[in-house]
């Protein structure tokens, strides 16, 4: 075999499997599909790599990745650092109660808080100091206590780099030059916290403590090797393994090639890992005997977004992490749902990108629609400085089905299709969207429920789960409980595919603490 472990992808899942394999001295070669992005590279300009096409990545690999479904849109990050790179830093545990169905037995949250503590010391979260809260974190306490609410509100941990002296007062307190550089304790150098907005888009201070600066130059320390640009595009056994063929992107061509290894840990996020393993069975034939429950189960997270116009109030969305704070109802005591509410942002390129993406024909049609739509809508009233994004996560039905699907019946290439169908999931929606509404009217502020939601109910999601699920047997999963795929030894598969229902929570850490596991397991039975 040409290496111990092939992982393919690099977000939380194949940056911590690489990591704590490479420490055990397995040889690890990690294939992602993106490119290695840092602070001078991230996409800034309109004409600038921000689009990811599925169907011409040797031509188009930005930043983004966004699928549009029928009923549900999907956002993704292309890069070394996978998700790291776009999400919202949050970094949280769900409800212990979360684990008891749908789950196999071996998966509790006694099981996994080992593994939960372990990730959040790798990556260093920590709540955003009380001294330096944005104005929209400020708000979501108002509006909990203004509905009577106050104790639900609660900072959340954040991998961010904070400098505690800093605060809003001092002159210009968003120049890069406030920013303090240090090296972290991965020996990798970073800066501190200026409250850009720019955490979805790649922070031009580092301030971020996304994989690339942790669990990945760990695993490179350890001898593994990272090749950015390389689409996986099967796996098949071998006598001794697996060899794993792909598509290095390289000029605008698609150069092909392929390694071999005892191990593979597919890592490619709930819709890539999905996708691959279903072209594997259904168009390939490499792996014929994956679980008929390949592609089910697919969950949104319950993620709804609801922007509110303050016309006498200064928001500043464009300020401060992303995301900073819950109003947390996971409780259920709301309208018998659980969720929770956070404040989101949204960086000021954001309205240029949107603007120029619109009418971009690399976006794609049905992403172009959904774009303009998102531009009308923060545009709406008198500017981006007095939106309050409401966010939230929700616990929904969990039901979504990821199949492979010619786009014109008999015509074209079997893609990636969505069956999402809202009926089972629409109370946990509509519970989110009487919350948003109730603390906007709250606070002064004027909600602005998406017409997407209103005339279509249409999603919109960074946050899928499943369609790889975890499982007790091969008729209820495709990985067991310590993700190996069924029928096939020494096959894993270590992302957000395999969560098998709704966390009602940003997924990070969970995501992260399952592949510690995942890792450990593999290191202890000595494969």
């Amino acid at each position: 075999m040409d290496y111990d472990v092939i992982v393919v992808g690099s977000g939380f899942g194949g940056a911590i499997t690489a990591c704590r394999l490479a420490e055990k001295n397995y040889r690890v070669l990690m294939l992602e599909r993106g490119r290695r992005w840092d602070s001078h590279s991230y996409p800034r300009g309109p004409d600038d790599p921000w689009i990811w096409s599925e169907e011409h990545p040797e031509e188009h690999n930005g930043w983004l990745d966004l699928r549009v479904f029928e009923h549900m849109a999907v956002a993704q990050g292309a890069g070394v650092g996978g998700g790291s790179l776009i999400y919202a830093n949050i970094s949280c545990e769900p409800l212990p109660n979360v684990f008891d169905k749908g789950w196999p037995k071996e998966i509790t949250y006694q099981e996994l808080k080992p593994r939960y503590d372990r990730v959040a010391d790798f990556l260093d979260v920590k709540p955003v100091p009380r001294n330096q809260w944005p104005t929209r974190t400020n708000l979501m306490k108002e509006g909990a206590a203004a509905i009577g609410k106050a104790d639900r509100f609660k900072p959340l941990e954040l991998a961010v780099s904070f400098d505690e002296l800093w605060t809003y007062e001092q002159s210009d307190p968003h120049t890069f030059s406030k920013s303090k550089r240090f090296i972290n304790k991965h020996g990798v150098e970073q800066g501190t916290c200026v409250h850009l907005g720019n955490c979805d888009i790649g922070c031009d201070v580092d301030a971020k403590n996304t994989l690339d600066k942790n669990y990945i130059p760990t695993a490179e320390k350890h001898q593994a090797q990272v090749r950015p640009l390389h689409l996986v595009t099967n796996v098949e056994p071998i006598t001794g393994g697996y060899r794993v063929s792909y598509e290095e992107l390289r000029g605008g061509s698609r150069i092909s090639g392929s390694q071999t290894a005892r191990i593979v840990i597919v890592a490619a996020g709930s819709l890539g890992s999905t996708d691959l393993l279903l072209r594997c069975r259904d168009i390939n034939g490499s792996l014929p005997r994956l679980s008929s429950f390949l592609g089910k189960n697919w969950s949104s997270n319950g993620d709804f977004l609801t922007p509110a116009l303050y016309t006498h109030r200064d928001i500043y969305p464009g300020r401060g992490p992303t995301i900073t704070s819950a109003i947390d109802f996971l409780d259920a005591s709301e309208d018998g749902m659980p969720f929770w509410i956070e404040d989101g942002g949204f960086p000021n390129l954001l309205i240029g990108f949107l603007q120029a993406r619109t009418h971009d024909a690399a976006t794609g049609m049905a992403a172009q629609a959904l774009l303009a739509s998102l531009r009308a809508l923060l545009m709406s009233g008198d500017a981006f400085t007095h939106i309050m994004p409401w966010f939230a996560q929700g616990v929904d039905a969990a039901n979504g089905v990821l199949e492979l699907k010619r786009r014109w019946w008999f015509v074209g290439k079997l893609q990636l299709h969505l069956d999402w169908d809202i009926a089972e999931s629409r109370r946990t929606i509509d519970a989110i969207v009487k919350m948003h509404e109730r603390l906007a009217r709250a606070t002064g502020g004027m909600p602005m429920v998406p017409p997407t939601w209103t005339l279509d109910h249409y999603l919109i999601t960074p946050h899928p789960l499943g369609g790889c699920n975890m499982g007790n047997s091969r008729d209820t999963g495709v990985v067991n409980h310590a993700g190996e795929v069924f029928d096939y030894p020494n096959l894993f598969v270590a992302d957000a595919a395999i969560i098998p229902e709704a966390l009602g929570v940003n997924p990070s850490r969970t995501i992260g603490a399952l592949a510690e596991r995942i890792a450990e397991l593999i290191a202890t039975d000595g494969r």
